[in-house]
C-alpha cells in the first residue's frame, strides 16, 4: 500500500475544509480530500447568504440575540459570541481575497431571512455558496504547500496511542495510507441518510461516522432540520431535492395550502419568518388536512425582475414548467441540516487527540436544537479559520510507523446492487421513522431495521457504495438512538407522543462514544 506523510490533512472541500486549509498550507503541507470533485459539497448548493452584522442599522448583539431564539435553548452562549463577532473580521477579509455579493449602488443589499430581526444577510444573486466557494479555492490554488486529492474517499481514521496519526483512502480500487501531524474532519452533515433531502449525493455522515467508529463523543444526533421550501416533484425522486431558498420569503413570498389561502399566521406571529422547524411542521399540519403532499410557495408579489434577482432558482421552475411570475410553486420539506454531530471545542477539538473537525460535521453547540438561516456559512468561515489556526500552532508530532490493520475484499455487481437496495430502504425507513414528526413506537420500529440488516456490513468490501451504506447505517442508527431518548420536544426534534419542551430536564446536551460510557448527559 502506497504510503505519503502530510502536515496536516483536511477531509471535505466546502467552505469550513476551505477555511481551515487556506489557513494551514501557509505553514505546511496540507492535503485536502474530497470524496467526489472539489465542489460537489454542500457549501456549492447553498443559495441564501451568508448572515453577518455589517450593516450600520446592526449589531453583532443582535445577531447572537436571534441565533440564540432560533437554537432553542440549546445554543452555547460563549461560541455564539465567537460566531457573530469574529465573523465580522471574516467576511471582510472573504470580500478582501475577491468575494462579490450583491449591492445597491455602492452599497451591500443585505436580504432577510427567517428568525432574523433585521436584513444582514450578504447574498450573490442566489449561488452565493458557489461565489463563496470561487473566491476562498482561487486563493487557496496559490498556496505552493497544498494538494488536492478528488474522488478519493476517506474509509478508515487511525489511532495509535489514542491519537490521530492518519487516514487510509480509496481511489477507485486502491488503497492509500496518508500520515499527518493532524486531522480535520469536514465533510458536512447528513441528509442523505433521508429519502427527501436537500443536500448533495455525497452528504452521507461520512466524517461523523468515522470519528465515531473511531472513539470520538458524538452529540445532539437528534436534532436535524427540515427545509420547509423545497421544490415538490411527485412520484419522481431525486437524489437531491431542489431547495427554494427562504431568501424568497425574505424578500415577500407567502405559503398558501392546496386551496390557496395562508396559513402561517396561524401558526406564528412571524408567519413565513417563523424559525424553518415551525415552518416545516406547518406545512406537515396544513397537508394532513388536505391530505395533499404539498402546499405552495406564492413569489407573485415580489416586486422586481425574479430571473434577476433568483436566477438560479428562477432556471429550474422553468424547466419544471412553472413561472414564478404567475404560477405557485408547490413545496414540500425535506432534511436539510445537521446540528449536532463531533463533539469539539471552540477550537474544533475532539476527545481525540489530533483529530479535529469543522463545519457541519462538527458540534460546539452554536446552532443548538434549531439553526439560524445563513449561519451555517458563517460557522463554517469563522471556525474553519480558527480550527487551522489552531493546529498549525499547536500540533507537532508526526507518527509515520503505524499498521493499517484492515482487511479488505472486493466485491462483484450482485453485492453492490444488494447494498444499492439497503441503501435505499434505509433512508425511506429515516423518512418514516426519524423524520419531521416522530414517537417512540416509529423510532422503535427504526432501530429494529437497522438491527435486522447488521449482518450485512461485517464484510469489508473495496468500494464506495459499500462505505457509504455503513455510514449511513451508522448515522441512522445515531439519530433515532438520541432521538429516542429525547423525552420532549425542542427545535429539530419533534415527538408527537411528547409535544411540549422540558426544559426542567431536557434542557441539556446528549453525547455519546462507541468506545466510551454510552449517552452521558
Amino acid at each position: 500500500m502506497k504510503s505519503t506523510i502530510y502536515d496536516y490533512i483536511v477531509i471535505g472541500s466546502g467552505i469550513a475544509g476551505l477555511s481551515a486549509a487556506l489557513r494551514l498550507s501557509k505553514f505546511g503541507k496540507t492535503v485536502m480530500i474530497s470524496k467526489n470533485s472539489l465542489k460537489s459539497g454542500s457549501t456549492h448548493y447553498a443559495q441564501g447568504g451568508i448572515a453577518v452584522a455589517l450593516d450600520k442599522s446592526d449589531a453583532p448583539s443582535l445577531h447572537y440575540q436571534d441565533t440564540l431564539e432560533a437554537g432553542a435553548g440549546l445554543c452555547d452562549s460563549e461560541v455564539v459570541k465567537v460566531l457573530v463577532e469574529e465573523g465580522l473580521e471574516r467576511v471582510k477579509e472573504l470580500i478582501d481575497i475577491g468575494a462579490e455579493f450583491d449591492k445597491k449602488g455602492s452599497q451591500f443589499d443585505f436580504g432577510q431571512e427567517g428568525a432574523h430581526h433585521r436584513r444582514r444577510i450578504l447574498h450573490a444573486k442566489d449561488e452565493t455558496g458557489k461565489e463563496i466557494e470561487r473566491a476562498l479555492g482561487t486563493r487557496l490554488l496559490k498556496e505552493p504547500n497544498i494538494t488536492f486529492l478528488q474522488n478519493t474517499m476517506v474509509v478508515n481514521l487511525c489511532i495509535k496511542n489514542e491519537k490521530a496519526v492518519g487516514c487510509v483512502v480509496l481511489k477507485g480500487s486502491k488503497y492509500e495510507r496518508l500520515s499527518a501531524k493532524a486531522t480535520i474532519i469536514a465533510t458536512g452533515g447528513c441528509g442523505q441518510v433521508f429519502s427527501h433531502s436537500t443536500n448533495p449525493s455525497g452528504t452521507t455522515g461520512d466524517g461523523i461516522a468515522l470519528a465515531y467508529d473511531a472513539g470520538c463523543l458524538i452529540q445532539d444526533m437528534e436534532f436535524i432540520q427540515f427545509h420547509p421550501t423545497t421544490l415538490y416533484t411527485g412520484d419522481k425522486k431525486p437524489i437531491s431535492i431542489f431547495l427554494i431558498s427562504e431568501a424568497v420569503r425574505g424578500e415577500g413570498a407567502v405559503l398558501r395550502n392546496i386551496k390557496g389561502n395562508r396559513f402561517m399566521k396561524n401558526y406564528h406571529d412571524l408567519r413565513e419568518l417563523a424559525p424553518r422547524d415551525i415552518v416545516s411542521r406547518a406545512i406537515v399540519k396544513e397537508c394532513i388536512k388536505s391530505g395533499s403532499n404539498h402546499v405552495y410557495l406564492d413569489l407573485t408579489q415580489i416586486s422586481g425582475d425574479l430571473s434577476v434577482k433568483f436566477p438560479n432558482i428562477y432556471r429550474r421552475c422553468l424547466i419544471a414548467k412553472i413561472d414564478l411570475t404567475k404560477d405557485f410553486v408547490p413545496v414540500s420539506p425535506a432534511a436539510h441540516f445537521l446540528m449536532g454531530g463531533i463533539k469539539v471545542n471552540e477550537w474544533g477539538k475532539s476527545s481525540i487527540e489530533g483529530l479535529y473537525s469543522t463545519g457541519e460535521s462538527a458540534c460546539l453547540g452554536i446552532h443548538g436544537a434549531n439553526r439560524l438561516a445563513s449561519n451555517s456559512l458563517l460557522d463554517g468561515l469563522v471556525f474553519g479559520y480558527r480550527c487551522g489556526d489552531y493546529v498549525r500552532k499547536n500540533e507537532n508530532d508526526l507518527n509515520e510507523n503505524w499498521d493499517v490493520g484492515m482487511v479488505f475484499n472486493g466485491v462483484n455487481s450482485e453485492k453492490l446492487a444488494e447494498f444499492q437496495v439497503l441503501k435505499y430502504q434505509i433512508k425511506e425507513m429515516m423518512w418514516k421513522c426519524g423524520g419531521i414528526v416522530r414517537n417512540q413506537q416509529l423510532m422503535q420500529e427504526g432501530l429494529d431495521f437497522l438491527k435486522s440488516k447488521e449482518d450485512c456490513l461485517n464484510t469489508e468490501y473495496s468500494h464506495i457504495i459499500y462505505y457509504e451504506l455503513k455510514n449511513i447505517f451508522c448515522v441512522s442508527k445515531l439519530i433515532l438512538d438520541f432521538g429516542l431518548k429525547r423525552r420532549e420536544s425542542r427545535g429539530g426534534h419533534f415527538r408527537e407522543d411528547f409535544p411540549e419542551t422540558d426544559n426542567l430536564n431536557w434542557k441539556i446536551h446528549q453525547s455519546t462514544g462507541k468506545k466510551m460510557t454510552p449517552f452521558l448527559n
